[in-house]
């Protein structure tokens, strides 16, 4: 029997193309960023992350395969959240701090990392940019993981690079892949 994290180890280990920058890897953590320019103003694209997740995370990134069932509550202590069949769920992230169209920042180990000895900390900040909203994101995760997070450092960062590639494709288009070039 398959665990229920197997869908989301299979996403993180397959090398996805869209990878942005690990800032640091070390054997005890890691930091990856992703810096993007998104057309359209702080507010709204704050909106979007917050108020719409379940309409640009990738299916296959949850256990429920069903990024419907994902919420964020964007309040101090509020959860990004994950509702399972038989009224079971998941946290992925608990939010620290929100600023609505300028920063939300949670914490905790996403994915398969939230079974390790590991906590992090995701910072999205945003910023009036010419023509929309510069979107930083930035994810540090550091504690005890087996045979080092050096291992862990690309695969995070393609994985957190294909998902706000499809949360940029949703705001700007309003579907979360981004259609191929004629």
């Amino acid at each position: 029997m398959k665990s229920p994290a197997w869908p989301l180890l299979c996403c993180l280990v397959v090398p996805v193309l869209l990878s942005a920058e690990v800032v640091d890897s070390a054997s005890n953590g890691f930091t990856v960023r992703h810096v993007l320019t998104i057309q359209a103003p702080p507010e709204t694209v704050y909106q979007k992350l917050v108020k719409n997740v379940g309409e640009w995370w990738s299916s296959s990134h949850s256990f429920s395969h069903d990024a419907h069932n994902l919420s964020i509550d964007d309040k101090p202590g509020g959860c990004f959240c994950e509702k399972l069949p038989n009224g079971g769920g998941v946290q992925h992230l608990q939010v620290a701090f929100a600023s609505p169209g300028q920063a939300l920042m949670m914490r905790g180990g996403m994915g398969p990392l939230m079974g390790l000895g590991v906590t992090g900390g995701l910072e999205i900040s945003l910023a009036p940019a010419a023509g929309g909203t510069k979107f930083t994101v930035t994810y540090s995760v550091g504690g005890y993981i087996p045979r080092g997070a050096e291992a862990w450092a690309r695969p995070v960062d393609g994985m957190l690079a294909e998902t706000f590639a499809r949360f940029k494709s949703y705001v700007e288009t309003g579907v979360p892949e981004a259609k191929a070039a004629k």
